[in-house]
């Protein structure tokens, strides 16, 4: 049931909207002055909060400035019997999400209420969706290793260096990427990922840089680019090494300039873009057998960011036994399951080739096929790897 706080000075005011709002299905709280109101504000969370401007004490301009202050996100509708143009407006730049004078219109109060809802629905809905996000992109672990990585991207990420990541498959480049990215003050741009070794080399061109109409067959219209997507924000070139060299040279010449031509246009456009790439490749080897080129490898690798693998790293796994066992747990709707000592042993015994990769499927598997505990027998029963 949907919480209501009703403040407001007038008695027979407060108890007609407790009686209407009860009627509705609401469940209703009142106070008398805006002190109390902010004092049952700081002990429960309301849905919506009705507000009365004209109150002894503190009133209700006040009360909305508090709210804000103590970063409440509940909605606040402002009523009044002393309405004008002037403290409806002062009411809505101060955050309210609405005014309503007195005497109040019964179908206006409800109407606004359930629109008020949808908002507080949306907002909290968001703030579930954000800490999932997070969940999914946090770096865990307490090694040695993995600290000096976190420690290094904390450092660069202010700044608009250019960062190459290395490390096998299933490291997690793409998170330190992004944390790079969520700590620099770009945060609030696009963050953009291009996969290179997924994208065919005839397309590669198109994806980062876009193409005009009619420029090749299937060009139906203007495209823009993953450059321009980027603009303001964070282009991820993962799996970089597996670019083609035609790509390679254009990606050179975009970030000499930062400018970029469209496929098929001699438009300049330009960019204003941070570049980090990954790659699971040994650079130096390619360079040497012609296969990618040195200066671009030059100009990508401001800063270094080596990833090391599971195997390197294997302290981390209860931690990360742990968080995937919290997420996988909440993705299906299931009660947590822990994870018995004997069975983080066993994971330590494993030769993770697949990385947190593959340790994130293996903990799915084990908790679709175990009981409330995961033992060590599970784990030798259900986790085996790859021969």
């Amino acid at each position: 049931m949907s919480k209501i706080l009703v403040i407001d000075d007038e008695r027979s005011i407060r108890n007609t909207l407790k009686d209407i709002l009860e009627y509705e299905k609401y469940e209703v709280d009142l106070a008398e002055d805006g002190k109390k109101g902010l004092e049952m504000v700081k002990h429960t969370e309301y849905d919506i909060i009705l507000c009365d401007i004209k109150m002894p004490g503190l009133d209700g301009i006040e009360v909305l400035e508090q709210l804000n202050t103590q970063a409440v996100d509940s909605p606040v509708v402002m009523i009044s019997g002393h309405g004008n143009i002037d403290t409806a407006v002062e009411s809505i730049k101060k955050g309210a999400y609405d005014f309503i004078e007195k005497p109040l219109d019964l179908n206006r109060l409800l109407i606004t209420i359930r629109n008020a809802m949808d908002k507080s629905t949306l907002v909290n809905e968001t703030k579930i969706l954000k800490k999932k996000v997070s969940k999914k992109f946090e770096i865990i672990g307490d090694s040695p290793a993995i600290k000096k990585v976190i420690e290094m991207a904390d450092r660069v990420a202010p700044t608009d260096a250019r960062v190459l990541i290395t490390g096998s498959n299933g490291t997690g480049k793409e998170l330190v990427a992004r944390r790079i990215h969520d700590q620099s003050g770009r945060a609030s741009g696009p963050f953009v990922e291009v996969n290179c070794a997924a994208i065919p080399s005839e397309l590669i061109e198109s994806e980062l840089f876009g193409h005009e109409k009619g420029s090749f067959t299937s060009a139906v219209k203007q495209r823009k680019g993953k450059f321009e997507q980027a603009n303001g924000g964070t282009l991820f070139l993962d799996e970089i090494g597996d670019m083609s060299l035609s790509a390679q040279a254009k990606v050179l010449r975009a970030l000499q300039e930062n400018v970029i031509s469209r496929v098929g246009g001699d438009k300049h456009i330009n960019v204003d873009v941070r570049v980090v790439a990954a790659t699971n490749k040994n650079i130096s080897e390619e360079i040497e057998k012609g296969q990618f080129r040195e200066d671009l490898y030059h100009r990508l690798s401001v800063i270094l960011i080596h990833v090391p693998s599971l195997n390197e790293r294997l302290e981390d796994i209860p931690l990360l036994a742990t968080h995937f066992v919290d997420v996988i747990c909440g993705e299906y709707g299931m009660p947590e399951k822990s994870v018995a000592k004997d069975a983080i042993d066993e994971l330590q015994k494993i030769n993770w080739t697949g990385n947190i990769r593959e340790f994130r499927n293996v903990i799915e598997r084990l908790i679709i096929l175990c009981d409330k505990q995961i033992t060590g027998e599970d784990v030798q029963k259900f986790a085996a790897p790859l021969k």
